[in-house]
């Protein structure tokens, strides 16, 4: 039997929120293990004079704990 945690990660991006999420992922794989999924949760975007600064992403991620 496994047991599953989840834990929610804001990341940012100033290229897309694809970039976002991808960045989000690479950084929680340096100190969670067994990575399974994401659910991004919100996306949102900064703006200054009209323009998009920065693509943000509020996401849960689950990991499997170890024995």
């Amino acid at each position: 039997m496994s047991i599953a945690k989840v834990t929610e990660v804001t990341s940012s991006s100033t290229k897309s929120f694809d970039d976002a999420i991808k960045d989000g992922i690479k950084r929680a794989e340096e100190t969670l293990r067994g990575i399974k999924g994401a659910w991004i949760q919100e996306q949102k975007v900064v703006c200054e004079g009209g323009q998009i600064k920065e693509y943000r992403v509020n996401m849960k991620i689950s990991f499997v704990l170890e024995d």
